[in-house]
C-alpha cells in the first residue's frame, strides 16, 4: 500500500514537470516568435506617414527602408538598440550598440525607442547635401527615391533599389503617400490592421523625439547638440530672416557660428542660436576624409579656437585622415 502511495506521488510530480516544462516552452516559443512582414507595417505605417508629413520623406521609402534593413523588426539591431535603419554612428554622439556589418565591430546608433529611429532617420536624409536631391521629386516616384538613395551611397549593397521598389509593389506601399493614405491602405492591402489603442495607446499625446525640442514661438524645429540650441537652415533662410524669425540681433548668428554676416546659408545647413562652448561633451573625436576644424566645430558644438588650442594647431592647418582631435582640455 505504500509503495503504491509512492509511485502515484512519483507520478502525479512527474506529470507536474512535464505540465510546467510545456507551459514554459509554449511561453518561450511566443515571446520569441517573429514578427511578421504584416504585422510590422500594421504597426509603424503611422510613423512612417507623420515622417513624411514633417520631412518630406516618402513614407513608402520610410516604410520599404525599415522593412528592409530590420528585418521586418526582427534583426538584433532592431531588437536590442531600436535601429530600424541601419545608421551607423558617425555623427553620432548618443548610445552605440556593436556588432559585424561590412567590417568587424562596427558601430550603430542606439535608440531609446523605435520612434525615435524613424525620426532620426528622415533627420538624417533632410539634413545631408547628399540626399538634397532626392527632396526635389515628386513625393510618388518612390522609383526615383529608391534608386536616388543607392545612388547617394546609402547602402553598398548593388541591388538595394531594386529589393526596396518590389518591397513597395509587393505590399502596395505606395498607397501610405496618397491622400488619406492610411485609411485606404488598410483597407486595400493584405496588411493586418491593429487597434489605435495598440500603436498609440494615448492618442492624444503628441509624440516628441526625446532628443528634440520645440520651440514655442516658432514652427520650426530648434534641437541641441552639446547643450547649444540649434536649427537646420532652410533654402532661401538667411542670417537676417532667422535672426527676425527668433527675435535676435542681426549680429548673433553669424558670431554664434564663426561666419560673416554676408555668408549664404545652404539647406540643411547647422545654424547655431546661442553660443558654442569651450568644450565638447566628448573627449576626442577622430578625423574623416573631407572633415575641417570648422566642420567638427559646428558638428561638436565647440568654439574653433579651442580645437585649435587643444591640439596645438594653427589656423587653417589641413587635417590627417584618421588624426585624433581633443575636445576638452587635457590635464
Amino acid at each position: 500500500m505504500f509503495k503504491h502511495k509512492t509511485v502515484v506521488r512519483s507520478m502525479k510530480q512527474t506529470s507536474l514537470l512535464l505540465l510546467c516544462l510545456f507551459y514554459s516552452f509554449t511561453s518561450t516559443a511566443g515571446d520569441n516568435r517573429r514578427m511578421s512582414r504584416s504585422e510590422y507595417i500594421a504597426l509603424y505605417k503611422n510613423d512612417a506617414v507623420r515622417d513624411m508629413i514633417k520631412t518630406g520623406v516618402p513614407a513608402c521609402i520610410t516604410m520599404a527602408q525599415a522593412l528592409l534593413e530590420s528585418n521586418d523588426g526582427n534583426s538584433p539591431l532592431a531588437v536590442e538598440a531600436n535601429n530600424h535603419f541601419g545608421i551607423k554612428c558617425a555623427e553620432w554622439t548618443g548610445p552605440s550598440y556593436i556588432q559585424d556589418d561590412d567590417k568587424r565591430n562596427e558601430c550603430f546608433r542606439k535608440y531609446n525607442s523605435v520612434l525615435e529611429s524613424y525620426d532620426d532617420h528622415s533627420n538624417f536624409l533632410k539634413t545631408r547635401p547628399r540626399y538634397s536631391s532626392l527632396f526635389q521629386l515628386d513625393n510618388t516616384d518612390y522609383k526615383g527615391w529608391a534608386k536616388g538613395l543607392k545612388k547617394a551611397g546609402y547602402a553598398t549593397d548593388p541591388s538595394y533599389a531594386d529589393r526596396l521598389i518590389k518591397i513597395i509593389e509587393d505590399n502596395q506601399l505606395y498607397l501610405l503617400d496618397r491622400e488619406q493614405s492610411s485609411t485606404e491602405y488598410a483597407s486595400t492591402s493584405n496588411a493586418i490592421v491593429i487597434p489605435e489603442e495598440r500603436v498609440n495607446p494615448e492618442p492624444k499625446k503628441i509624440f516628441v523625439p526625446s532628443v528634440d525640442a520645440v520651440d514655442p514661438y516658432t514652427s520650426r524645429r530648434v534641437k541641441q547638440v552639446n547643450g547649444v540650441d540649434y536649427i537646420v537652415a532652410r533654402r532661401g533662410d538667411t542670417f537676417k530672416s532667422l535672426a527676425q524669425e527668433f527675435e535676435l540681433g542681426y549680429w548673433q548668428l553669424p558670431k554664434y557660428n564663426e561666419v560673416a554676416e554676408d555668408l549664404p546659408l545652404q539647406d540643411g545647413q547647422i545654424v547655431f542660436l546661442k553660443p558654442k562652448k569651450r568644450e565638447a561633451d566628448r573627449t576626442s573625436y577622430v578625423v574623416k576624409d573631407g572633415d575641417t576644424v570648422y566642420y567638427i566645430a559646428q558638428l561638436m558644438g565647440i568654439k574653433t579656437k579651442y580645437i585649435y588650442k587643444y591640439n596645438n594647431l594653427t589656423e587653417g592647418q589641413q587635417l590627417q585622415t584618421g588624426q585624433k582631435l581633443y575636445l576638452k582640455k587635457q590635464s
